[in-house]
């Protein structure tokens, strides 16, 4: 963790800050730090319980053209509004790589072919389940969770009744 957000205080349900360079509500904080790369000024903005920013910005500089501008309301919101929908994408990117779904035609009508990766540190693993167009699952198998799901894998699966792969 950086040295500039050890000291964010512990965040209180019903205790909203409003500094210039520290505002603290709705479930996040709002650090205007000093920007390393440059001479410029940058945001963090962290979700309460977090250990790390969710999303670090630039952040303008006031009239001096020294300081930062201070942060505000508006600011405030339009910052908390833009980190909660890059943790929401990240979210769906998460999910979209641990679950995959296909559909497979076969003489008895489209299977569905569903991979459920569980990213257990110790031993990750899949799952591999079929349905027919009724939604009744036809089979259910563990497998790697290097297993790649593509209509010749799935389609190679059916044809091998549903023995795991």
């Amino acid at each position: 963790m950086s040295p500039e957000f050890t000291d964010i205080p512990e965040p209180d349900d019903d205790a909203k800050i409003q500094e210039p360079r520290l505002w603290v509500g709705n479930g996040w904080t709002a650090r205007v730090i000093k920007n390393d790369d440059d001479e410029g000024w940058a945001v963090a903005m962290i979700k309460d319980g977090e250990p790390e920013p969710a999303l670090v910005g630039p952040w303008t500089m006031g009239r001096d053209k020294k300081n930062p501008k201070p942060l505000d309301t508006n600011a405030f919101n339009t910052l908390v509004k833009t980190a909660s929908e890059v943790l929401r994408r990240h979210e769906q990117q998460l999910h979209a790589q641990l679950h995959k779904s296909l559909y497979v035609g076969t003489a008895t009508g489209q299977v569905k072919v569903m991979l459920d990766i569980v990213p257990d540190e110790d031993n990750p693993y899949a799952t591999l389940s079929a349905f027919d167009q009724d939604g009744e699952e036809l089979a259910k198998v563990r497998t790697s969770a290097a297993f790649k799901l593509s209509p010749a894998s799935a389609a190679a699966w059916i044809e091998n009744d549903y023995r795991r792969p």
